[in-house]
């Protein structure tokens, strides 16, 4: 956590600052459109301005934003909602042996703190857990510099997004910015078949499917991609538990 002088004091908190610093602008960016659009999805400044400081997952946000201004039934909301996010499921269970030498609290701080791009500049940087204290401080201090620079930049720009939300009009398209980021750290990410036939099915599905309602496009695509890889993965080796010897006949 960046609020933490052990963190902030580390050399690695510079090391992890440094390395989400180029990417932070197209964070801001994405930011200070998705403040835009929140005013003018319908919200009133006071509970924009309460997303904005609460809620950090903006590809979720951007999900559903268009959703609520569309009158879309709730349950599609939290649904594209949950979709979005379910990737950070699989994300918390590999990050689990890096955290769990910290409180709960700290754990639980750390995880809405694990951006996209903080959780893939983590791991490309620390493949391993640590195995020792000073390794595990560096580990954190390393993620509290990653992390608090993009919770920051994203935080920062989507309230100024909601205040300047009458002047700043929507066709500028600086979200186009942060998708731009996520698309270089995804190809990034894609290191073998499997990933590139899951990201190459998904954006097929995406486009094709772009003209059904309610961004159901978006649920059809990640079900699409799923459905395919679970198909073409190939079978866990199963070692058969050994049981008591059979008894050789004569």
């Amino acid at each position: 956590m960046f609020f933490q002088a052990r963190n902030y004091r580390h050399p690695a908190f510079k090391r992890g600052f440094l390395d989400m610093l180029s990417v932070a602008p197209g964070i801001a960016a994405w930011g200070l459109m998705t403040g835009v659009a929140m005013v003018k999805s319908g919200m009133s400044t006071a509970e924009a301005l309460l997303m904005a400081l609460i809620v950090f997952a903006g590809s979720s946000q951007l999900a559903a934003i268009p959703l609520l201004l569309a009158g879309a039934p709730m349950w599609v909301v939290l649904a594209t909602a949950f979709c979005v996010n379910l990737r950070f499921v699989v994300f918390s269970a590999h990050m689990r042996p890096y955290m769990m030498h910290l409180p709960l609290w700290q754990r639980l701080v750390n995880g809405y703190l694990t951006g996209d791009l903080t959780y893939v500049l983590f791991v490309k940087h620390f493949p391993s857990p640590a195995s020792t204290p000073a390794q595990q401080a560096e580990q954190m201090a390393y993620l509290a510099g990653n992390g608090g620079i993009n919770w920051l930049s994203w935080t920062s720009f989507s309230v100024l997004g909601v205040v300047l939300a009458n002047f700043i009009p929507a066709t500028w398209g600086l979200g186009f910015a942060g998708i731009l980021a996520l698309v270089g750290m995804l190809c990034s990410l894609a290191s073998n078949r499997m990933r590139w036939i899951s990201a190459g099915a998904a954006a097929v599905v995406g486009v094709a499917a772009y003209g059904l309602p309610l961004k159901l496009n978006i649920l059809l695509a990640i079900a699409v991609a799923v459905a395919l890889c679970l198909k073409l993965e190939p079978p866990a080796l199963v070692t058969p538990l050994s049981g008591p010897a059979k008894k050789e006949t004569p």
